[in-house]
């Protein structure tokens, strides 16, 4: 299991998105109030962000809790990105605790997380494992259900698919066939893409001071509420988002 966000509007500090909420990331990382499995996310944590220039996102990682790691604490206060996302990740009992098992997972211009769990691994993916060419399980790095799901949801992006038909039918396919829970999130600058299946989510569409002050159109995408504003809307299980700065849409999968 994980909390994970994506941030979509103008150049905002990592600072303001991860920390200063009253339940931000980091806050989930050691109390999160709608996590369904699991108490505490610290086996690590990552970020993605894009900067002005390049449309491959920068990244950092690290296999250890959020709250006591201090290199990011300094980093987050300097860096500003007006597309952002970020993760903390509780490890599946099997699943090794290490940099290349958390997320985002990256690959040109995409960032991608997963909050779930495959039951029964890894047998149970045996199936959907077959479907992945060996090359690209083994660019992976590291073997796990989020791994796996990134391989899968990726050789359909680079195959053409657009990025809503690669989520929701990877989130069907994997729900389907191993009953497991498939939270996906999937952000290129511009965009989110996020399904549910089999756990929380919620968005914000709202606004953020821009570089004049001015407030200008701004969306969160998260696991759960960073503060206790009405304004959070949930989504349903079974469903799939799609927001940009300006407008979020859902649809049943």
């Amino acid at each position: 299991m994980c909390r994970h966000f994506a941030y979509l509007g103008p150049p905002a500090a990592l600072h303001d998105l991860v920390f200063a909420p009253p339940v931000g990331l980091e806050r989930q990382s050691y109390a999160p109030r709608r996590q369904k499995y699991g108490l505490l996310n610290a086996d690590g944590f990552g970020f993605g962000w894009y900067v002005a220039g390049s449309a491959e996102p920068v990244r950092y990682r690290r296999a250890v809790p959020l709250w006591g790691e201090e290199n990011i604490r300094a980093l987050a206060r300097v860096t500003h990105s007006g597309a952002v996302l970020g993760a903390v990740r509780s490890a599946t009992i099997g699943h090794p605790v290490q940099e290349g098992a958390s997320a985002p997972f990256t690959a040109g211009r995409w960032l991608f997380s997963h909050n779930g769990a495959l039951p029964d691994w890894p047998q149970s993916a045996a199936e959907l494992a077959a479907g992945v060419p060996f090359a690209a399980l083994a660019r992976q790095g590291t073997l796990t259900d989020s791994t796996l799901l990134w391989a899968l949801v990726l050789a359909r992006l680079e195959a053409g698919e657009d990025a809503v038909t690669a989520m929701t039918a990877v989130t069907a396919q994997t729900r389907d066939t191993t009953g497991g829970r498939v939270n996906l999130l999937l952000l290129d600058g511009e965009r989110i893409v996020a399904t549910t299946a089999g756990d929380t989510l919620c968005y914000l569409q709202g606004a953020h001071p821009g570089a004049d002050g001015e407030p200008q159109p701004a969306v969160i995408v998260a696991s759960e509420p960073f503060d206790d504003s009405d304004a959070w809307v949930d989504v349903p299980d079974n469903h799939v988002l799609v927001a940009t700065a300006e407008t979020t849409t859902l649809e049943i999968m």
